[in-house]
């Protein structure tokens, strides 16, 4: 079983950054994908970047493509999301999920909030 703990979110003004990481620990080799996600109050869970333990892949929703890069450190089993020129409607609680695919994310994190103020 993997277990994630996600970190590094917090407060910040509008157009500031926050990188949030996110340690992998357990049986990591059964993992292929890790992917980032956030839920507003009351709005469904979004996805927003993926990237993959093997050869380099990433992919990131249209929302934040250009302002979020989501990285890895292999020697760590940590995932990062350097997140830039954040906005007020970026607020939401923030998980990230592993998974064997990149469709299919069966271990979850506790999540970390990010509040971005205006």
């Amino acid at each position: 079983q993997v277990q994630l703990v996600e970190s590094g979110g917090g407060l910040v003004q509008t157009g500031g950054s926050l990188r949030l990481s996110c340690a992998a620990s357990g049986r990591t080799f059964s993992s292929y994908a890790m992917g980032w996600f956030r839920q507003a109050p009351g709005k469904e869970r979004e996805f927003l970047a993926r990237i993959t333990w093997g050869a380099p892949s990433t992919y990131y929703s249209d929302s934040v493509k250009g302002r979020f890069t989501i990285s890895r450190d292999n020697a760590k089993n940590t995932v990062y999301l350097q997140m830039n020129s954040l906005k007020p409607e970026d607020t939401a609680v923030y998980y990230c999920a592993s998974g064997p695919t990149v469709y299919n994310y069966n271990i979850w994190g506790q999540g970390t909030q990010v509040t971005v103020s205006s």
